[in-house]
């Protein structure tokens, strides 16, 4: 499907290479496909991709190499979220901040980062050294407890809408006070996408960054070029613009536009 009709340019704030030439890590008995950077250029080569996010999944676990790699051949519209230990030096975050990485992901479903127990100290340091963000992939009714310190922390932001419709409210609360919300993962949702899509530009226009999620490694459904044009149909044009590019451009800084 060409997208580029919509004429709207995308920041793709969510996907993941995936290429054997670099260490990967079985998790929980699942290691993915191939999905290099000629992979994913193909498959977005119908849509207006302004950038992106490469996000490291739990089966690269604290793996450096392939995203630097990524990084080089994919260009400077495009950063990197990685996952580091907590005993990683700060000449190492300055010098990926360097190659273009932005954030540390916590994956709290399937692990393969550091502990979320060196989450607040942890966001704090990298945000402090290079101005970068922590993500969490979590499941929205383990927020609860995460609340206070989310609250506390410098710049957040959460994958897939949260994934449950159960965490959806306090999910929106979080959203209200700061926390940016990845519009990604719309397979992999047990909610009706575009009611929480206007709920979440209801409480904070800021808060929403779409992503395609490719290659969608282990999703119920994977990404399809309608859940694009579902953001686009949903939401005002000054909306789509802000979800689709703008908030996420604003929020992981490349170092090109």
């Amino acid at each position: 499907m060409d997208l580029r009709d919509l004429a709207l340019p995308v920041f793709d704030s969510h996907f993941h290479i995936i290429d054997r030439r670099f260490p990967l890590v079985e998790n929980q008995g699942f290691l993915p496909d191939d999905f290099t950077c000629r992979d994913y250029l193909e498959r977005c080569s119908g849509m207006n991709l302004a950038g992106g996010a490469i996000v490291s999944g739990s089966f690269q676990a604290l793996d450096q190499s392939y995203l630097e790699d990524a990084l080089a051949t994919l260009g400077p519209r495009f950063v990197g979220v990685t996952q580091l230990p907590a005993s990683v030096s700060d000449e190492e975050v300055l010098r990926l901040n360097r190659l273009g990485v932005r954030a540390v992901r916590f994956n709290i479903k399937r692990g393969g980062s550091e502990n979320v127990a060196h989450l607040e100290a942890m966001a704090r340091r990298v945000h402090e050294l290079a101005g970068w963000h922590v993500e969490l992939y979590v499941d929205s009714r383990e927020l609860p407890p995460l609340k206070s310190t989310l609250l506390r922390l410098p710049a957040v932001s959460i994958d897939h809408l949260g994934l449950s419709r159960e965490g959806l409210p306090i999910l929106l609360a979080l959203a209200e006070r700061g926390v940016r919300v990845k519009a990604t993962g719309f397979g992999r949702v047990d909610f009706d996408v575009p009611a929480a899509l206007r709920d979440f530009c209801s409480a904070n226009p800021e808060a929403l960054m779409f992503g395609t999620d490719l290659p969608s490694t282990r999703a119920p459904r994977p990404y399809r070029d309608d859940d694009l044009r579902l953001v686009v149909d949903t939401l005002p044009t000054k909306l789509s613009q802000k979800v689709l590019c703008q908030n996420a451009l604003n929020f992981y800084r490349p170092m090109a536009v």
